[in-house]
């Protein structure tokens, strides 16, 4: 494997920034130090000017693989990823078919490790009645980084409303239980509300539909279920300001059994933009109004929100153009999560080096990757490097979602990711992608 000496970065990590050369050898960071001498046969990158950051780990994304490949592939969004720094990534279980068995589960491992550019784990998925097959991921739970609930409608069958359902999988479920919560009666009530007026429904309904309540609902559900039963439980996806009260920072990461997560489009959108994205944004949960946002900011700040990630969602250009009822839900973000967040670094809304706590040594924590998420001496060589200072702007030209669009299309951030390394190999740099190696099956220290 080449060997590289990355020089004069300023690294970014675990609460600091300092300059320093790092040589990376065998897949792994083998050296830090302040100067580091020209070794044999590594190749010399000048980063002078650029700061090194650990590569993202985004925990929640959704690679259409099997089933949906018209959408999009392992292969293609995780080129999309390692374009936009991210070097390791969670996919979620909502495929054709859906992941309610082990047998399917590996099947997409293979997948992954036959073409996956960045890292990858796979969640199992969750229905009313495979609870058997749930329960076998126990004994995985040092190579699956956890369990997938829908508590809100999904596609497949992966809804679970079922009581006694949801009570013995939180009880039984040895690994870290993720859930995307939005209370189904509710929405349905909604639902009737909104067609029963008779008026044509639009995108901006969405968050009407889907609103706050519904939210708060399950995601207190959930908490209470995980307390019951002390399950360790990650609730993704936070757009209301009321579910932040369900959150605290009294605790370090590694101590909370019970974790949350914020989307960068949540953090990006508000209610305001449906007007002229219109259903481009329509996704669950739903942008919410104004208020959601700034509350969301405080609390990602404060501590009570854990980790940003993207919930990366590609549905094709004509599946987003249907009426507001049957467009799909979803936004394709994973390439873009990091330079919009650099972007907020410029507004002067967020610190460098909270971005890469909350982007990469938070999921890393949260999960219990196994050396993964910091860059420590040792430690997989997952690195990305960005030049603050290079604008970029996003065009279909330079868009790797096999969708081949953006919400953020048109759009110019200050930054740029100029270099990704997955496992020390230099997946994309000036030159383009080196597609000759592929990512590793996450590990997890449980």
């Amino acid at each position: 494997m080449q060997k590289y000496l990355i020089k004069n970065a300023q690294i970014v990590n675990e609460g600091t920034i300092r300059t320093a050369d790092v040589l990376l050898s065998g897949g792994r960071i083998e050296k830090i130090n302040s100067q580091i001498s020209a070794t044999n046969g590594a190749i010399e990158i000048n980063a002078e000017g650029k700061h090194l950051l650990p590569g993202v780990i985004d925990d929640q994304v959704h690679f259409r693989e099997p089933g949906l490949t018209h959408k999009a592939t392992i292969y293609t969004e995780s080129k999309a990823a390692v374009a936009g720094g991210v070097t390791s990534f969670m996919e979620m279980p909502n495929t054709q078919p859906p992941v309610f068995t082990q047998e399917l589960l590996e099947d997409k491992y293979a997948i992954g490790a036959a073409s996956s550019l960045a890292n990858y784990s796979f969640f199992m998925g969750t229905s009313n009645d495979n609870l058997d097959e749930v329960l076998r991921t126990n004994e995985k739970k040092d190579r699956v980084c956890g369990v997938k609930i829908f508590m809100g409608s999904s596609t497949g069958g992966l809804l679970v409303d079922n009581p006694l359902s949801l009570e013995h999988i939180f009880e039984g479920t040895e690994l870290l239980i993720a859930t995307h919560c939005e209370d189904e009666r509710i929405i349905r009530k909604n639902l009737e509300a909104a067609k029963a007026s008779g008026r044509t429904l639009t995108a901006a309904d969405h968050p009407i539909i889907r609103n706050e309540e519904a939210c708060f609902e399950s995601s207190f559900y959930a908490i209470q279920l995980a307390k019951k039963f002390n399950t360790r439980l990650h609730i993704l996806h936070i757009s209301t300001e009321k579910e932040l009260t369900l959150f605290g920072n009294m605790l370090p990461l590694k101590e909370k059994r019970i974790t949350s997560e914020v989307c960068v489009h949540h953090l990006h959108f508000t209610s305001e933009d449906y007007a002229q994205l219109d259903n481009q944004i329509k996704c669950n949960p739903a942008i919410k109004a104004p208020n959601n946002r700034t509350a969301l900011w405080k609390a990602l700040l404060d501590d009570r929100l854990d980790i940003i990630a993207t919930d990366h969602a590609p549905h094709t250009w004509a599946e987003k153009q249907e009426d507001y009822l049957h467009a799909h839900a979803g936004l394709p973000l994973v390439q873009h999560s990091l330079p919009l967040m650099l972007h907020y670094v410029k507004e002067g809304a967020i610190r460098l080096e909270k971005v890469v706590e909350k982007m990469s040594h938070a999921p890393s924590e949260c999960f219990q990757i196994r050396q993964r998420g910091y860059i420590r001496e040792g430690y997989y060589a997952d690195l990305v490097l960005v030049d603050l200072n290079q604008p970029t702007t996003v065009s279909k030209d330079n868009i790797y979602y096999k969708c081949g669009w953006s919400p953020l299309e048109g759009t110019t951030f200050p930054s740029s990711v100029t270099h990704t390394f997955v496992n020390g190999h230099l997946v994309y740099g000036k030159e383009g992608f080196d597609e000759s190696q592929k990512g590793m099956r996450l590990e997890f220290d449980r």
